[in-house]
């Protein structure tokens, strides 16, 4: 199990992935699309990641838009490896 990120490290963490947002001992981040197949297609592609990783995000999905929420429950908050797969998720983005 991956250690809790303190406040420094998560601060400096997040600097790698700007898009994702701090709240409640997670990070987050909404990503809009254009047709409801594109967000359907990145969460197949987020799948894919996750399943590698074994590592699950909560996935909510609004009609094109997907709000994605990262937590290592057993940790109680953000580990080093919710940065990662946040970093992942965002490559698959761009």
């Amino acid at each position: 199990m991956s250690d809790l990120l303190d406040k420094d490290e998560l601060k400096s963490a997040l600097k790698k992935c700007p898009e994702w947002e701090y709240e409640k001992n997670s990070i987050s981040r909404v990503v809009e699309f254009e047709e409801f197949n594109d967000a359907i297609d990145f969460v197949n592609g987020v799948a894919e990641i996750v399943e590698e990783a074994q590592h699950h995000p909560d996935i909510n999905i609004r009609h094109t838009k997907v709000i994605l929420r990262l937590t290592t429950h057993d940790a109680g908050g953000v580990t080093d490896a919710d940065i990662e797969l946040a970093q992942r998720i965002d490559n698959l983005i761009d």
